[in-house]
């Protein structure tokens, strides 16, 4: 941005510097979705960048080797990762700079070496049996031992194919060398054609009217909706001013549990879901769920599953006032551990995103896209944007994005106090609530007295954020605060 480029160029840009230093989280062999303001623009654009399975992709196979769900760590996992091509499209669309400019940084860190985080050490630590032996991890594992924080290290191979994409773009990407070494990766069940055929879309984002503002996200196949969703219950539950009070706490628990338990079952592919994407967020539908919530009472709903999450988000505003949130996403941390030699990287597994029940709209098959945990905002007020706002954390990502606009757009606290809020998680048991250790026993006895299990956690939980935010005021001054559960997590300004 400092070199002329605007909020999509420093935003990829910083994308690609992730993907670089932070591999436990994003890189070019994940996916992509993005949201951008246009001042005077009355709708954002949306971006859909997130790839379809194989042609070869066998649901069968995997019934018949007795496999129930998709195997993180199997080949079959393994989606056309849509991240270059996301990156091609919105530079195309909205870039200012070369996108041979915009990845420069990132192929300077790759090549001259940058400090191991505390997150990344732990991350090779954890899987170093895995990723160590393969070519992919070449310069991760310095002298065959894993870094510790701290410590530099350098990338050769992934900064070669950042250079590829440089100077060739997506084609040079997904049809030349890196697409060969990745249908080898995957044993040719991604194949040449697959990679060839990727195409982003620009979508119609899902929108609801909430806390005054118009909330706008990724339609299904993302579950971006849930966010939206319960905050509209949430709001017409008149919920108590003071954010401490345990019925505060209830409230917004159980506007998202009305909604979440059916994600299974209602994202997927659009072109095979159930329901049309608008009807997520109908208002009768909605009202539907409003009526089954207890103000004093947990309700009883199913459950739902809780799918993990290995994501980077970040969030830019430039001084024109154009707004961009992006998220992108290697799914569990490495992914699935499938790295593509020569290429430096390792491969998503999304498709554990599907599901493997016969004729089910989520079902594993070939060109579909699979059910994503990935969940970006961005908010206007009269076509102004006013705040973006996004997560990693899987399942966590609509869960924490409400509890922060609560407590941004209903309580009008700052980014640096809603970020310092206690937080809370629901898993795989509906009723079982784990909560910051902030949030207290009173808390926490309160909510067990309307039918809760609480849990107290640590005080920060790394893994239920980084949230990032910008808020923009209509004077146009510009807010941010990191969030204090990561070092990693950053606002800055220039």
């Amino acid at each position: 941005m400092a070199a002329g480029g605007n909020a999509l160029d420093g935003a990829i840009a910083a994308n690609a510097v992730q993907g670089v230093v932070a591999p436990e989280t994003c890189g070019v062999g994940g996916d992509l979705f993005a949201l951008v303001h246009q001042p005077g623009e009355a709708v954002p654009a949306v971006l859909n960048a997130s790839g379809r399975a194989g042609r070869r992709a066998d649901a069968e196979a995997l019934r018949a080797s007795g496999f129930s769900t998709v195997p993180y760590t199997h080949p079959e996992a393994v989606t056309v990762p849509g991240c270059v091509e996301g990156w091609s499209a919105l530079a195309d669309r909205f870039g200012r700079l070369p996108l041979a400019r915009v990845l420069e940084p990132a192929i300077r860190y790759a090549t001259e070496g940058f400090a191991v985080s505390a997150e990344l050490s732990g991350g090779l630590e954890r899987l170093q049996e895995r990723l160590a032996p393969q070519d992919a991890a070449a310069g991760l594992y310095p002298g065959g031992r894993v870094p510790a924080p701290g410590d530099i290290v350098v990338r050769p191979n992934l900064a070669s194919t950042l250079d590829v994409i440089a100077s060739g773009g997506r084609q040079a990407f997904y049809e030349g060398q890196p697409g060969r070494a990745i249908s080898r990766a995957t044993g040719g069940r991604i194949t040449m054609d697959d990679l060839a055929g990727i195409r982003s879309d620009w979508v119609q984002p899902l929108t609801l009217e909430v806390f005054g503002l118009t909330g706008w996200t990724v339609p299904p196949n993302s579950q971006g909706y849930l966010t939206l969703a319960a905050a509209w219950l949430f709001e017409r539950l008149d919920p108590p001013s003071d954010p401490d009070h345990p019925d505060f706490f209830h409230l917004l628990i159980e506007a998202y549990r009305a909604v979440a338990w059916e994600l299974g079952d209602l994202v997927a592919d659009p072109d095979f879901a159930p329901l049309p994407q608008d009807e997520l967020l109908s208002h009768d539908r909605l009202s539907a769920r409003l009526a089954g919530i207890d103000r004093h009472t947990a309700a009883r709903w199913p459950s739902a599953t809780a799918p993990p999450g290995g994501t980077a988000y970040l969030c830019v505003v430039d001084r024109q006032g154009m707004g961009v949130s992006l998220i992108q996403s290697n799914y569990t941390g490495f992914g699935g551990g499938i790295g593509v030699e020569d290429g430096g990287f390792f491969l998503h597994n999304r498709g554990a995103g599907f599901n493997l029940q016969p004729g089910h709209p989520n079902e594993l098959a070939p060109g579909k896209r699979p059910l994503h945990t990935l969940s970006p905002t961005l908010w206007t007020k009269d076509g102004r944007l006013e705040l973006l706002l996004g997560t990693r954390g899987g399942s966590y990502q609509p869960q924490l994005l409400l509890q922060v606009a609560a407590h941004l757009l209903h309580r009008r606290l700052t980014p640096a106090e809603a970020q310092a809020r206690p937080r809370w998680v629901i898993d795989h048991q509906p009723e079982m609530i784990r909560l910051e250790a902030t949030a207290g026993t009173r808390t926490a006895r309160a909510l067990a007295k309307k039918g809760h299990g609480a849990d107290l956690a640590g005080q920060f939980e790394s893994g239920w954020g980084p949230v990032s935010l910008i808020r923009v005021a209509a004077s146009g001054l510009r807010t941010a605060a990191a969030d204090p559960r990561l070092p990693t997590a950053l606002a800055a300004v220039r």
